[in-house]
């Protein structure tokens, strides 16, 4: 998914290096170079997320962030002068979800940027429902239920996390390393058998429920919910 970047600054060069810097890294941009202009673009271009100075002609950052706010729960991240401790609580007060400090790193925006779309986009997905079923299975992450032949089966979380992330990607081969990463976390210092021992654990609640589903071991690579 491309994300699409509003960039609003009355100073030219820097609204430039940003949107190289952006489009460099893969997002889509739009810039704004004064407050009523940005106001507009919210609107016209509903963009992912919002790069916004304080300092500009017609209508300031606070204005701008008041009016967007209004009507919009777009991220918000203010360009503040550095230092200015008021700047950033009025700013998060008002509703910005981060703030950088100028002069800024590009690497550190793009950080940013991308850690608050991270948020936003998870805070989205954990307000759905996030329910996966297959002929007799049920899987339901939000309530953290597993059902199999309309009988709900005890499932510790992360077996249900599991098996919920092979299901919602069927056919799809993980490895065991992949695995970790994406439902134990970067920061799991876990060995790769864990993958193993709960895999078995679900293959055992699992076992003869269907056969147009199966949990496949593949050999030397990994596993995948598959689907016949």
């Amino acid at each position: 998914m491309q994300y699409k970047i509003l960039i609003v600054d009355d100073d030219e060069n820097i609204c430039e290096l940003l949107r190289l810097y952006l489009e460099k890294d893969g997002f889509d941009t739009v810039v704004a170079g004064d407050g009523e202009q940005a106001v507009e673009y919210a609107t016209k271009y509903s963009p992912d997320l919002i790069l916004l100075d304080i300092m500009l002609p017609k209508l300031d950052g606070w204005q701008v962030c008041r009016e967007i706010r209004k009507t919009s729960e777009t991220p918000i991240i203010m360009l503040t002068a550095k230092g200015e401790t008021f700047d950033k609580i009025l700013g998060l007060e008002l509703g910005a979800d981060d703030y950088v400090s100028k002069p800024f790193d590009t690497k550190e925006v793009i950080a940013r940027i991308k850690a608050v779309l991270r948020r936003t986009h998870d805070s989205d997905k954990s307000s759905q429902i996030n329910e996966v079923r297959y002929d007799k299975l049920r899987i339901n992450l939000t309530n953290y239920e597993l059902e199999v032949n309309g009988v709900k089966i005890d499932t510790p979380p992360k077996e249900l996390e599991l098996i919920y992330h092979l299901a919602s990607n069927p056919n799809r081969v993980y490895t065991r390393d992949q695995l970790l990463d994406e439902v134990w976390g970067f920061d799991y210092y876990g060995d790769s058998r864990t993958v193993d021992v709960h895999v078995k654990r679900l293959r055992e609640k699992l076992e003869g429920a269907n056969e147009n589903w199966s949990l496949k071991t593949v050999w030397g690579v990994g596993y995948k919910f598959e689907v016949k």
